[in-house]
């Protein structure tokens, strides 16, 4: 080897050392490199190479690599090849690779002509594998397209609160555009209707727990106030440092106005104006509940009008019920401030008159009554005189709850009517018979129980257009010596909140899952909902006991049970409900929601309890046919349940036109007198068998 002037002489003694370095560069290099000859077949690949095709190099040298190239890709890939050699172009390509069975990937060639000493010509190639970042960059623009075109509003601030993106949704629903809203926090959008301690609490919450979820009022740019559902998630680094805030929500403004239209038509009479029977409950309730608290006396006085039925018949609806609306302003009128007025039905009213200091604190309120209504109506087209019999009952005298001073107080009218009518009966019967009475009553029922004279019907639950039998109802029974046969309302109030109410209501659960066992056993599947009473639901150990009710039936699968619960039960914690409700999930359990509509909490019951299905109560659809404002109510609900993404299922169907009804409402589920009557378990089979639904009810227009 000479040394002058820097050049390295290569002899034959080191040419091969030089070819051994050479090789082993060419086979260290990480990518895939390979040496084509004019005819675009292999002479030289490398290690790299040969390993991402998964071949040797005796299997690919003086191949093409088309072959591993899709076939309906191969001609281009050639055609690159040509125009390489031929035209002596340096060409970057993508193609997508599978090779040896693997999985297809996309890689990306750099292909270099070059020329040897004798002039031939060859092609170089490079290969890059880009998939990763194919898959990258496809990621990226899914993820951008997601957040642009989102039907939710997304926001994205910093950790101190100040936005830094916001979506397409965000500006429709605000009315800022992203330039306007950029570097300034969501204050610009406070309402003013959430006080400071409720941000206080969700700064918290986002703080300890890293996220917020509920309902909040916003304003738009055009001041306009709208309601939405948020979830804020904060974003943290590896280090636990939150990063930003990314802020999800939804319009919920016009769900919220048919809440608000909901709860008008559910609570308040629609003739008159006044409270219904529904909120009665409640205002009267809440209203024993300050008169206890202050030591005074209440009084519910029950007005019926003399003579209505007589105006209507001869005068007809439109002036009985301008009658009606006239009457309870003239009621309204003679009450004192704070004293309540609703309507109950037809034409019968309450009246509560609380902080009484003593019983005859109410006569002249009462006798003012008397004296208002028996002046004459005028009226569009007639002039009627109607007098009125009113029946009072006090609290605590006369009743602890609102359910027991109505039904007094009713009592007490009928009183006033014997007697004469255009008067007032007050209710004489002490509280202390009515205890006594109740325990009486209860003593009589825990003798049935020892005697094995309660029993169970069922009542089927169909899906009218279909004719699917979809479940049976428990309904329990007391088989009475001398009564007879005794539907449970007559005897299962006495044990609301009693500990013998417990007992029957885990009699009535063994005995459904031992009714389901015995009708696997004859191959009929059928779902058997109990009714739960909210003293039942709310016992600390009731999921427990539940438990070891269906571990000793390991042979009825437990959603073949449902469990129903009473909308107007006195349910007294929610939240503890909601949970007892989601460990019931757990064991396979559903829930329906029934009676729904007759009490005042039904949107919020609707709200924050885990139930599947809602169960019209059958006191609307009964009269839906007739009466506007129960045909409301029941459209309403079936709307509300749609809205809530829950299965409606209607009671009290008694005739083919009310499922039909139902049907053109949406209403497909149903049970009632209608379809079959409740009936002994024996009877079910083949009833089953034998049922099918009305011609008019399989019509594909309902």
């Amino acid at each position: 080897m000479s040394h002058g002037h820097n050049k390295v002489d290569i002899t034959e003694d080191n040419s091969s050392d030089i070819e051994i370095y050479l090789n082993s560069i060419f086979n260290n290099i990480e990518n895939p490199l390979f040496v084509k000859d004019q005819s675009s077949r292999l002479l030289l690949v490398n290690d790299a190479c040969c390993s991402m095709f998964g071949l040797t190099r005796e299997e690919m040298i003086g191949k093409t690599l088309a072959e591993q190239v899709p076939i309906n890709e191969r001609e281009h890939f050639l055609s690159i090849d040509r125009q390489v050699l031929e035209e002596g172009k340096e060409i970057l390509c993508e193609e997508a690779l599978t090779a040896s069975g693997k999985q297809t990937r996309i890689i990306q060639t750099r292909k270099t002509r070059f020329t040897d000493r004798q002039g031939n010509y060859f092609l170089v190639g490079v290969i890059n594998d880009i998939t990763e970042r194919k898959q990258a960059k496809e990621e990226l623009r899914l993820a951008a397209n997601v957040f642009t075109h989102a039907l939710e509003s997304i926001m994205i601030t910093d950790n101190t609160g100040t936005f830094i993106e916001v979506n397409e949704t965000f500006t429709r629903m605000s009315g800022y555009s992203r330039d306007e809203v950029m570097g300034k926090t969501p204050r610009i959008l406070k309402s003013g209707r959430q006080s400071s301690s409720f941000y206080k609490e969700m700064w918290h919450k986002l703080l300890t727990k890293g996220y917020w979820r509920g309902e909040l009022w916003n304003r738009r740019k055009n001041g306009e106030i709208y309601a939405e559902m948020l979830t804020i998630n904060a974003v943290k680094d590896s280090d636990g440092n939150v990063q930003q805030y990314v802020a999800l929500s939804t319009d919920i403004t016009q769900l919220k106005q048919y809440q608000r239209k909901l709860e008008r038509i559910a609570h308040y009479d629609v003739l008159t104006n006044v409270p219904n029977r529904v909120l009665l409950s409640d205002l009267l309730s809440k209203a024993i509940m300050q008169c206890q608290r202050r030591n005074k006396i209440l009084a519910v006085a029950f007005l019926d009008i003399d003579g209505f039925k007589s105006i209507n018949d001869s005068h007809g609806h439109n002036i009985g019920d301008e009658l009606l609306i006239a009457f309870s302003k003239r009621i309204k009128d003679a009450l004192r401030e704070g004293d309540t007025l609703a309507r109950i039905g037809g034409d019968e009213f309450i009246v509560v008159m609380s902080d009484l200091e003593k019983p005859d604190n109410s006569k002249l309120v009462l006798e003012r009554l008397l004296k208002t209504t028996i002046n004459p109506f005028v009226l569009t087209e007639a002039e009627v005189r109607v007098s009125t019999s009113i029946g009072v009952a006090f609290y605590p005298q006369d009743g602890l709850d609102a359910d027991q001073l109505i039904r007094h107080s009713d009592r007490a009218m009928y009183d006033a009517k014997r007697a004469g009518k255009n008067c007032y009966h007050l209710f004489d019967i002490a509280q202390d018979n009515a205890v006594k009475l109740q325990l009486e009553n209860i003593n009589d029922i825990r003798l049935a129980i020892e005697k094995r004279e309660l029993l169970l019907h069922y009542q089927p639950k169909v899906n009218m257009q279909t004719g699917e039998v979809i479940g049976v109802e428990a309904l329990i029974r007391w088989q009475h010596p001398v009564r007879g046969l005794i539907p449970s309302l007559e005897f299962l109030p006495v044990t609301e909140g009693h500990e013998i109410g417990l007992e029957i209501g885990e009699w009535v659960l063994n005995n459904a899952l031992e009714q389901i066992k015995h009708w696997q056993k004859m191959g009929i599947t059928v779902p058997v909902s109990v009714n739960i009473s909210a003293y039942q639901l709310q016992q600390a150990d009731f999921v427990t006991r539940l438990q070891t009710l269906l571990t000793a039936h390991p042979q009825v699968k437990s959603n073949c049970l449902e469990l129903e619960v009473l909308e107007t039960s006195e349910l007294s914690n929610i939240s503890r409900v909601s949970d007892t409700m989601t460990a019931c999930h757990k064991l396979g359990l559903r829930f329906a929601l029934d009676d729904f509509g007759t009490g005042y909490s039904s949107l919020n019951h609707l709200r924050r309890l885990p139930t599947q299905v809602i169960k019209i109560d059958q006191s609307f659809v009964r009269d839906m046919l007739e009466d506007a404002d129960d045909l409301a109510i029941v459209e309403g609900v079936i709307g509300l349940a749609s809205a809530f993404k829950r299965d409606v299922i209607a009671e009290g169907v008694e005739t083919i036109a009310h499922g039909a009804a139902l049907l053109k409402l949406g209403c497909k589920l149903a049970q009632g007198f209608g379809i079959a009557r409740p009936m002994p378990a024996i009877d079910i089979p083949k009833w089953i068998d034998n049922w099918k639904p009305h011609n008019s009810w399989q019509n594909k227009d309902n």
